[in-house]
């Protein structure tokens, strides 16, 4: 089945005061009103009131993505510069500290708090979530089902949480280690349909666990209110360029996997513990992991799995013209992601003889400095 799929792009960030350097606690309603009246309705709130969400229109290129992702980080900053403050995007804050965060006054935001208490206050980390349509004939969960193979490649290649509260973590997405203590999150079951997914959404729902199918925090799902497949497992990227090409690697996925229904259908008893094994070993090494097969007990390098992935696309790439949106993943294999260079930044910092919170101070204003570039 050949067909473009249009999509959208969601940015998490964290909201920083210029001066200090630390999460700003800004008057909230006038920031939110200020941005709204530049952006529109494209600009949300989150949990906590150091945190501020940008949701793209329907996109139908990954050249009209560029501009629009590009022009919202750009006029998001302009405003929030107004209240003394910048935006950065990573999916952990290296001076964040959780216990002085404030909740953001809304019924939905005290719901969560009564229902998760420490786990949603603890909940101070940023997402990239992308969502590509899917034909009203296909079946979602089936996509979704055969797509679950390649999640833990994307997170591997978005990783930016080394840090939290403080402290080196050990960890390349420490993001994903905090999802795993919500009910409800990491890689879902194989459930066999949407008619199968929807049964268990109502089941969840008539026993009062959940509002809606927005509460089952996977890391893919089938939207509520969009007919798309929501990726949510990457990290907030700090280069833009690094979004914009893991949004076009997963809609070249999304449309391969539709065009050809027998693709990833490979699946036992194993598959789902193999692929939360692979979720693993990429926020621990991100783009150093080995993934372990399916089809074998081999492991292979995460640069081998997305070449793979990238060659099985290759025919929708060509479609979708976006085979330049997709080169900064050979600089993310070489190089590495924004976990990396923010641990290169502070461990040379630190070797050169700064203290700790110095050295910091020098990955947050990297970070501000390539959350705009």
């Amino acid at each position: 089945m050949a067909f473009d799929p249009s999509f959208g792009i969601e940015e998490e960030f964290f909201l920083v005061d210029a001066q200090t350097g630390l999460l700003g606690t800004p008057s909230l309603d006038q920031l939110m009103s200020d941005a709204q009246a530049r952006l529109g309705d494209v600009v949300t709130s989150e949990l906590l009131q150091s945190q501020i969400e940008i949701a793209s229109p329907i996109l139908g290129s990954h050249a009209e993505a560029s501009e629009v992702m590009s022009r919202t980080r750009r006029v998001l900053s302009e405003v929030v510069a107004e209240h003394g403050l910048n935006i950065v995007a990573a999916s952990t804050y290296p001076l964040g500290v959780w216990q002085e965060q404030l909740v953001t006054e809304k019924r939905r935001y005290d719901k969560l708090i009564a229902d998760f208490r420490i786990i949603s206050q603890r909940n101070l980390v940023c997402g990239l979530h992308v969502h590509v349509a899917i034909p009203e004939t296909v079946d979602r969960v089936d996509v979704m089902n055969r797509a679950m193979h390649w999640l833990p490649a994307f997170l591997a290649l978005s990783t930016s949480s080394p840090f939290w509260n403080h402290r080196v973590t050990g960890l390349l997405s420490y993001r994903q280690a905090l999802y795993d203590e919500w009910p409800r999150s990491g890689i879902p079951d194989f459930f066999r349909d949407e008619a199968d997914y929807q049964a268990f959404t109502d089941r969840m729902q008539a026993a009062g666990a959940i509002g809606d199918s927005t509460q089952l925090w996977w890391a893919i799902r089938p939207a509520l209110r969009y007919p798309t497949l929501e990726m949510r497992i990457a990290d907030a990227c700090t280069r833009l360029e690094d979004a914009l090409a893991i949004a076009a690697l997963y809609r070249a996925l999304v449309a391969t996997l539709v065009a050809n229904p027998d693709m990833g259908k490979q699946r036992s008893t194993h598959t789902r513990r193999l692929i939360d094994e692979n979720r693993w070993r990429a926020k621990r090494d991100g783009i150093n992991a080995e993934f372990i097969l399916e089809t074998s007990n081999e492991v292979v390098p995460v640069a081998t799995v997305v070449s793979d992935l990238i060659a099985a696309c290759g025919e929708q790439i060509d479609r979708f013209d976006c085979a330049e949106a997709l080169k900064p993943i050979d600089r993310i294999l070489s190089e590495g992601t924004s976990a990396h260079e923010q641990l290169k930044i502070y461990n040379d910092r630190r070797a050169a003889g700064d203290e700790s919170w110095e050295a910091l101070l020098k990955v947050v204003e990297w970070l501000k400095v390539t959350t705009l570039r």
